[in-house]
């Protein structure tokens, strides 16, 4: 079978000798990555209907100031400008964000679908020329590291939710969405603790990882959950998704959560 001709440099967008449908896989993303980003910033501004008895959102986790019984620092702050739009996902959303925007495969993935840096191997794209990372806003790629930091707080917030959700007025309980917030922090987990900084967090600074035993383990276990990187990616950002949405729709009446125990 002869090879592709590499025509992404010279020929114009698009231009390819590949006879495979190599739009697919870019324009899966661009639509199911889209569709998120979409959906997580209308539910981040509507400031509604992201808690239900014990469950909280985790868009809106931890909620720092706002109107449920899950705010750590009570309701609005009266220095909070009055002409922008409030919810507590404002204050918060902004870490998991820019650490999944930053993040080794979400770059690769983002590159192709939406500038289509190229859209695909071997397909031509719409720019003769590489700037890098040099300047704003991708020199921002740099600070992955430190928003990985910031996400594992983020993370024992959410875990924190996910025990607290078991705890009913009544009592201790199972509901359906105690474990739609249980799977939604072991598939984070799989993510964040799988993520190439994590091993460099880990190992970095280290010659010879193996004089230490026991962050050798732990480099080791990262580096088995990094070699699925990509579908830890994909099923957590469309489980916490599918967090928000049964937490709202909960809220609204529209699901029934059924209690199991």
């Amino acid at each position: 079978m002869p090879t592709p001709d590499i025509v992404w440099k010279d020929g114009k967008f698009g231009q390819t000798s590949r006879r495979d449908a190599w739009w697919l896989s870019p324009t899966a993303v661009l639509l199911g990555f889209g569709a998120f980003l979409v959906y997580a910033n209308w539910a981040a501004f509507q400031n509604s209907h992201y808690t239900y008895g014990p469950y909280i959102s985790p868009f809106y986790s931890p909620e720092l100031f706002g109107s449920s019984p899950h705010a750590l620092f009570g309701p609005k702050p009266g220095w909070y400008p009055n002409f922008l739009p409030f919810s507590p996902a404002l204050f918060i959303l902004w870490i998991p964000g820019l650490f999944r925007v930053t993040c080794y495969y979400y770059r690769g993935a983002y590159y192709k679908s939406f500038w289509a840096d190229p859209p695909a191997c071997a397909v031509s794209e719409p720019r003769k020329s590489y700037l890098g990372e040099r300047t704003f806003p991708l020199i921002m790629q740099n600070f992955h590291r430190y928003f990985l930091r910031l996400s594992y707080i983020v993370w024992g917030f959410l875990v924190y939710d996910a025990l607290r959700s078991f705890f009913f007025p009544e009592g201790f309980g199972i509901g359906v969405g105690s474990l739609v917030l249980v799977v939604n922090v072991v598939l984070l987990a799989g993510y964040v603790f799988g993520c190439h900084a994590f091993r460099h967090l880990i190992g970095g600074t280290f010659d010879q990882i193996s004089d230490h035993p026991v962050r050798h383990k732990i480099y080791n276990f990262g580096s088995r959950l990094n070699s699925g990187h990509k579908k830890w990616a994909w099923a957590s950002l469309l489980w916490v998704a599918f967090s928000d949405i049964y937490v709202r729709l909960c809220s609204m009446g529209i699901w029934h959560d059924w209690r199991i125990l």
